[in-house]
């Protein structure tokens, strides 16, 4: 019996884009904080996954549900 390793890819996605992995390094919500910089409305996402697509590990950034400047 052999045993292969294989590198497993991390993709972070937001609103159809996806994201370069800047390095393992890095947890999912650095990458996060990292690409806020460009997309303002990371900030205040949250990281959903990861789910597995073969030897692919897909985060997505979802942004918070809700009405801006809404009151009650």
């Amino acid at each position: 019996m052999t045993i292969s390793v294989a590198k497993l890819i991390r993709e972070f996605t937001y609103n159809g884009m996806k994201f370069a992995d800047p390095g393992p390094a890095f947890t999912p919500n650095d990458v996060r904080d990292l690409f806020s910089a460009q997309y303002p409305e990371l900030t205040t996402a949250s990281v959903d996954g990861p789910e597995f697509a073969g030897e692919v590990a897909i985060y997505k950034f979802v942004r918070a549900a809700g009405a801006k400047g809404a009151h009650a």
